[in-house]
């Protein structure tokens, strides 16, 4: 099955308690397309950089299967730029700066030879922009996922909404959940989230795990617990990445097979924490994932032989 991404591909500036870096390559559809690259050969990619953007990075991209007909270079302009720092928590960070740059007026093109993708991940964009890929596709996809941030809660509700009510699968986060549904039961806000049009629904708690709806069945992952987070920058997305990338493999959408994908998504998230940006998800191979996921079935697994007398 063919998997098409959408979302930013950008430069990133970070400073955490570990260190800081000076620009480098991030963005939501670039952390989706590395992730999802371990699973599925076929991908597509639609974005948009400028013309300071590296043509060795989008070289990388297309090396590991990622079509990048999509990705519209602008020349004259500028790659969208995010700088942020963290505080000792690693949970918040303070944006520095963000540039919008060639993505203030971004209008996507789906190319023809996108138009057959049999799944579409749509990362943290304007929900315009997500809907406009929806509506530009002559066939819609077997399943339709989306990730969005408070941000567009905030200043563009309405369209939100219409987006969200397009989707199968709404990925966000808890505090997201909450603003999104008026809830702070998070319970509570799946059942009316679903109910705004996506059948399933994550929600991501960070260092807390996430959690899985899907009508009356719920499932937890927890979150590996790791030593040292160097960067939490694009965990999210490499989650989502990890996630839809294991379910077009294996083209199964049942709760037990959903349930295998957060995990995968859960395990790219662990290592993408571990290095600045990008860097440590192009370092492992098929190996190092499946041993991950092998060390987040043990942390949940047990024998429980007790009698209650």
């Amino acid at each position: 099955m063919s998997l098409l991404t959408v979302g930013s591909v950008a430069f990133d500036a970070i400073e955490t308690p570990y260190g800081k870096t000076d620009k480098i390559v991030g963005g939501a559809g670039t952390f989706i397309s590395i992730a999802s690259s371990y699973f599925v050969q076929d991908q597509n990619i639609i974005s948009v950089v400028g013309g300071d953007f590296p043509q060795v990075t989008i070289d990388d991209l297309n090396a590991r299967g990622i079509n990048t007909d999509g990705l519209q270079i602008k020349n004259s302009e500028k790659t969208f730029f995010w700088s942020g720092k963290y505080h000792n928590d690693m949970n918040s960070r303070d944006t520095l700066i963000t540039e919008l740059n060639v993505l203030e007026n971004f209008d996507p093109i789906v190319p023809e030879v996108y138009q057959s993708s049999s799944y579409l991940m749509l990362g943290n964009l304007s929900p315009s922009v997500q809907s406009t890929v929806i509506e530009r596709l002559k066939v819609r996809p077997k399943l339709i996922a989306m990730d969005t941030m408070n941000f567009w809660m905030d200043i563009a509700m309405n369209d939100l909404k219409k987006t969200i009510s397009m989707v199968d699968i709404l990925i966000i986060n808890d505090e997201e959940a909450r603003q999104l549904s008026g809830e702070y039961s998070l319970i509570k806000a799946s059942v009316l989230i679903r109910e705004m049009g996506p059948k399933i629904l994550i929600i991501k708690k960070g260092e807390h795990g996430a959690l899985l709806f899907k009508d009356k069945e719920v499932f937890f992952a927890p979150a590996l617990p790791l030593e040292e987070v160097f960067d939490p920058t694009g965990a999210g997305d490499t989650f989502a990445g990890g996630f839809m990338g294991y379910l077009a493999s294996t083209d199964d959408l049942s709760f037990e097979n959903l349930k295998r994908a957060v995990i995968y998504g859960s395990a790219l998230a662990s290592f993408c924490v571990e290095k600045f940006g990008t860097e440590k998800l192009l370092e492992i191979n098929k190996e190092d994932i499946l041993a991950r996921v092998d060390r987040f079935v043990s942390l949940a697994s047990f024998d429980m032989n007790v009698s209650v007398k």
